[in-house]
């Protein structure tokens, strides 16, 4: 590998501020950080904070809601859609 041309790869901790959960983990976007946080084992590594983690997202939370597909697309078709075959067959014939 050719020198000083990769990112440094060290500890870095992802954390979600809205499920009050984080985790320590290496990543090379350490220079992303928001600041400093002293970890269990008393030491301090740059701090990542993000919006949305398996904590907090609904498809992992088991918290999503069922979209009730079916009515919303009896109601397209109501408002959009196509007429009734007969309706067609009666607006031709005029």
């Amino acid at each position: 590998m050719k020198k000083d041309i990769h990112p440094t790869y060290e500890p870095v901790v992802f954390r979600d501020k809205s499920a009050d959960f984080a985790i320590l983990t290496r990543s090379t976007a350490a220079g992303r950080a928001t600041g400093t946080v002293t970890w269990e084992d008393g030491r301090e590594y740059p701090v990542i904070d993000m919006e949305i983690s398996s904590a907090s997202h609904p498809f992992y939370t088991g918290s999503a809601r069922v979209v009730d597909t079916a009515g919303r697309v009896e109601r397209f078709n109501r408002r959009y859609g196509r007429k009734a075959a007969g309706a067609e067959k009666k607006e031709s014939a005029a």
